[in-house]
């Protein structure tokens, strides 16, 4: 084992290692001892240390198990959106619409789409997330020191994110922080919701307004200080002006008046990243919005002229 895959669990070693293989069953071969880690049985969530010698029995994945191939207007259109790439690192301008990792009907999120297209890499794993109908800046390790690197850079809020977004209404503050702690939920039918609890973790976004179109809607940035579930979707409902486009934190009467007028997807786009990499490099990546959120963003105006901010 090398130095590179030290502390990693050895249930996220297999799935790397065997890609394709379902959960279930690395975790049963898990269970019944089959992985031996230095001749010796291990539980899921041992840590491996460099020089381990893993032992991985031959599996055999059943053919409905394996992943669906990846089309070539996908596997096109996520080679065109690499925004940045190193030896280590890709960053993605994510399409809307296109969840980050499969999982719950869908075989093929970003991730297992971009594994297929680079079959060459030994190591790709998502660093972040980012909501299925959200666009833009996504961050993929190439390698496991960078994935360790990002995560504490991450936790130790070093890296900034700026988020556009376009909001129902007259966002009526040039610059505003809502601090609102957030708690996960769950409904009686089995959907995960966010809201604001005082119960919850502590919560923090920035807003600015870009550009107002009347009373109609509110272009803002949104720089989440802390990284909760659905954040800035909620951060934006709390202060009454949810995201246009959002079926979860936004009304059926708003979305549907701005489905009316050409608005019909999440309007949340992560616009730029701004890191510094390992080796003392300051890295801004931007991401352009993609055709659906322009033109929704053209339709406004020929509704009601923007403003610039006041």
């Amino acid at each position: 084992m090398t130095a590179d895959r030290e502390g990693q669990r050895i249930d996220n070693f297999l799935r790397t290692e065997l890609k394709g293989v379902p959960k279930t069953l690395l975790y049963r071969i898990l269970r019944k001892g089959e992985i031996r880690v230095n001749r010796k049985r291990i539980k899921p969530d041992y840590r491996l240390v460099a020089g381990d010698e893993v032992r991985i029995p031959p599996v055999r994945v059943p053919e409905q198990d394996a992943p669906a191939p990846v089309g070539k207007s996908l596997a096109g259109h996520l080679e065109s959106a690499v925004l940045y790439e190193s030896d280590a690192l890709v960053i993605l301008n994510k399409p809307s619409g296109l969840a980050v990792h499969g999982g719950s009907g869908i075989q093929n999120g970003l991730i297992e789409a971009l594994r297929q297209i680079r079959p060459d890499a030994r190591f790709l794993e998502l660093v972040h997330r980012l909501d299925r109908d959200t666009s833009g800046c996504i961050m993929v390790a190439k390698k496991r020191s960078m994935l360790r690197y990002l995560h504490e850079a991450l936790r130790e809020k070093r890296i900034r994110k700026v988020y556009h977004a376009l909001v129902v209404g007259r966002w009526p503050n040039r610059r505003q922080r809502v601090n609102a702690p957030l708690l996960r939920d769950e409904l009686r039918s089995g959907e995960r919701i966010v809201r604001v609890q005082a119960e919850g973790k502590d919560s923090i976004t920035d807003f600015q307004v870009l550009r107002r179109f009347g009373d109609l809607a509110t272009l803002v940035e949104a720089c989440p200080l802390t990284g909760r579930t659905h954040q800035i979707r909620v951060h934006a409902q709390f202060t009454g002006y949810p995201i246009v486009g959002d079926t979860k934190y936004g009304t059926d009467t708003d979305n549907a008046q701005m489905r009316e007028w050409g608005l019909k997807r999440l309007m949340l786009h992560a616009a730029e990243l701004q890191l510094t990499l390992p080796d003392g490099q300051l890295l801004q990546v931007r991401a352009e919005y993609d055709a659906e959120m322009a033109r929704g963003i053209d339709q406004l105006l020929a509704k009601q002229p923007a403003t610039g901010v006041e």
